[in-house]
This record gives structure tokens, C-alpha cells and sequence, in this order.
């Protein structure tokens, strides 16, 4: 896969390889722009049939017009949202963490478990993300997500226990850049 591409969660049974943090920072605002995009396209989508002649009340229960502009206007609010977390990434300083230091936002992170590693972004805003680095697929999160909150103060070494289909998973962290 290209740099910076949608992927796949997958472990690995081996160490990950240092992971550039400003191809990955360019790859979650590309990813960010992209969504931004098609939500600012729906929603003038939305507001040109909520406005249009052809979605006028032919009743008293004919919703078109109002369904219409409801979806019009959560569409630009999500789009707002986005265009906020775009700046938020912009703005986000590239700083290196060292393995005493605590997980804060901007951190990348690897976890391990049963031989499986897997790679996390603790961003600031739309964690749910996932882009390919160099052949690696992370994940963005936030502080605001269960595993964000499980990560955030922790340091190399330390242990967290996440839900899994068959009860806990201890996870233990493993990197930090």
C-alpha cells in the first residue's frame, strides 16, 4: 500500500520499524481533508434539495423540504468539526517522546500482547482513523476513547487492560516516539 493509505488492522509478531511522524501527521490531514471534502459536498447537496421548488410541501405531512434541511444542517456541522480537526493536526507540535516520559496527546505509541504489536497516534480530535506508514497501519485515537484514557500518563513497561471478545487483554506498551 502507498504511503499514507487507508489499511487493515493487523499485529505483528515482530518490533515495529521507527515510523516517521510527519508522514504519518500528513497522512491523517490528507485522510481529514478527504472527509472534509465529500461532508461540505452533502451537505450543499442537502441544502440545494431542501431549498429546491421540487421539495416544496405538496401537504401538511410532506417532510421532504424539512427532512432535507435537518440533514443539511447536521452535514455542515459535521463538516465544521472536521475542518476544526484539521487545524487541531495542523497546529499539533512533532515532538519525540523518550521511553520515561509519560503518553500524552501527539505520542505514538506501540502496544504489545501474545506477540502481536500493534501501532496508536493519540491525536486531539476524530480518532477512529486508520493510514498505512511505511508499511505499518496505525491507528489514530484520542484522549476521549477508552484505550486513549487507558494510554494517557503511562510509560514503556506499563500495562493496560483493554476489552476483548473473550474478556480483558493485557496489553503492554512496548514504544513510545
Amino acid at each position: 500500500m502507498p504511503r499514507g493509505s487507508a489499511c487493515p488492522r493487523r499485529g505483528f509478531g515482530h518490533p515495529l520499524p521507527r515510523l516517521d511522524k510527519s508522514a504519518l501527521l500528513h497522512a491523517i490531514v490528507a485522510r481529514l481533508e478527504a472527509e472534509l471534502a465529500l461532508q461540505t459536498e452533502a451537505a450543499h447537496a442537502s441544502r440545494t434539495e431542501a431549498t429546491d421548488a421540487d421539495s416544496r410541501a405538496e401537504g401538511k405531512f410532506d417532510m421532504r423540504g424539512q427532512s432535507a434541511a435537518y440533514l443539511a444542517s447536521g452535514q455542515a456541522r459535521l463538516a465544521t468539526e472536521i475542518a476544526e480537526a484539521v487545524a487541531a493536526y495542523r497546529a499539533l507540535p512533532l515532538r519525540s517522546f523518550g521511553p520515561a516520559e509519560a503518553i500524552a496527546v501527539g505520542a505514538l505509541v506501540t502496544l504489545a500482547a501474545g506477540g502481536r504489536r500493534s501501532a496508536y497516534f493519540l491525536g486531539p480530535l476524530r480518532g477512529g482513523i486508520d493510514v498505512e506508514i511505511d508499511g505499518v497501519p496505525v491507528t489514530v485515537i484520542t484522549a476521549g476513547s477508552s484505550l486513549g484514557r487507558s494510554l494517557l500518563g503511562r510509560r514503556v513497561g506499563d500495562t493496560v487492560s483493554l476489552p476483548a471478545r473473550h474478556g480483558p487483554s493485557l496489553q503492554t506498551v512496548t514504544a513510545l516516539a
